[in-house]
């Protein structure tokens, strides 16, 4: 069976994550969207709270499944057989995707990681021009899924009102 894994922090998902995780899941028997918890970020959602959006918005693909872990990427591919899928948007992307590419093969030789372009409508677009936009009042919906974008507000209100 044909595993991968896609690894980040989804803070919060976006379209264009949602077309990487679409057409990776063509791809692969199963496909595993991975949360990243990293502790040297302050997200504006939870791992717990990222999980259960990506669940939602994912819902629809069979062959899916959320998660999260901690520690190395290349670990948690190993641990679940797996390759890892990174997005590409542009070439500052692969510089930095290749490095890491690279220094995984050189941590586990076994690990291999595969790169998507994202598709041109959302070759802009990253999770903090959303968080961005939104912070100051603009309207997210054409970036992230409705479910998202209420969620993206709702935590922006609770912010600001100090919750």
């Amino acid at each position: 069976m044909a595993c991968a894994i896609y690894p980040g922090s989804f803070d919060p998902v976006t379209r264009g994550h949602l077309d990487i995780i679409r057409r990776a899941a063509k791809m692969f028997d199963e496909l595993t969207v991975a949360v990243l918890n990293n502790s040297e970020k302050t997200p504006l959602f939870s791992v717990d709270e990222r999980v259960n959006m990506l669940r939602e918005v994912c819902e629809e693909i069979p062959n899916v499944k959320v998660d999260s872990f901690s520690g190395l990427t290349v670990d948690y591919a190993q641990q679940q057989g797996a390759v890892i899928i990174r997005g590409l948007r542009a070439i500052t992307d692969f510089e930095y995707e290749l490095q890491m590419a690279q220094t995984n093969r050189k941590i586990l030789p076994s690990v291999d990681t595969v790169f998507l372009t994202t598709s041109l409508e959302y070759a802009y677009l990253s999770s903090s021009i959303v968080r961005e936009v939104a912070a100051y009042g603009g309207d997210i919906q054409e970036f992230v899924p409705a479910y998202v974008a209420q969620k993206v507000y709702a935590k922006l209100e609770t912010k600001k009102h100090g919750q």
